[in-house]
């Protein structure tokens, strides 16, 4: 993992998934090659697997931009990439009722949390949030990604690093919490 530096626009790029049913591992396996890369020192990649209430927690922490890292069933040929503005389909909606699972944490869910806190606490939420998907091909249980969602890997790497460049050049104003 790294750390954020001081600042500058803090990102952080999540991997989720359960990494025991099969291609649900792709966030997981992606962000555990994206820690090899030569990252700027303000963004932080984390696992956070299956721990959703974790990470909507940690997302409190004052994050510029959100880039979560998932398998997303869009209806594509297994193993297609997908670059998803989450942040255009949340402007303008309040916080949504949440029921709390922290078995059943997809990003989504996580994201509704995430609403519900900010709008408790005060916090700001994320200036953008970005989905970097998979179409998955096979989501049974057992360990190992299918050949297609493994093969599309290295380009959802190269994928998060371009948006890390691109979200890095925009520097967003210090927020200040109440």
């Amino acid at each position: 993992m790294r750390g954020p530096a001081t600042g500058a626009a803090r990102t952080l790029v999540a991997g989720v998934g359960n990494i025991f049913l099969g291609d649900d591992g792709f966030g997981v396996e992606t962000v555990r090659r994206l820690a090899r890369e030569d990252l700027p020192p303000h963004v932080e990649v984390a696992d956070v697997g299956v721990r959703g209430v974790h990470l909507a927690y940690q997302v409190l922490d004052g994050w510029d931009t959100l880039v979560l890292v998932d398998v997303t069933a869009r209806g594509g040929p297994p193993g297609t990439l997908y670059l998803i503005d989450a942040t255009a389909d949340r402007e303008g909606s309040g916080p949504p009722a949440v029921p709390l699972d922290g078995h059943r944490m997809t990003p989504d869910a996580v994201l509704a949390l995430l609403d519900t806190l900010c709008a408790g606490t005060g916090a700001a939420p994320p200036r953008r949030i970005a989905v970097v998907g998979c179409e998955p091909a096979c989501l049974d249980e057992g360990i190992g990604l299918s050949p297609q969602v493994a093969a599309a890997v290295p380009g959802a790497v190269r994928m998060v690093t371009d948006l890390v460049e691109r979200e890095s050049a925009v520097r967003s104003p210090i927020r200040r919490t109440p």
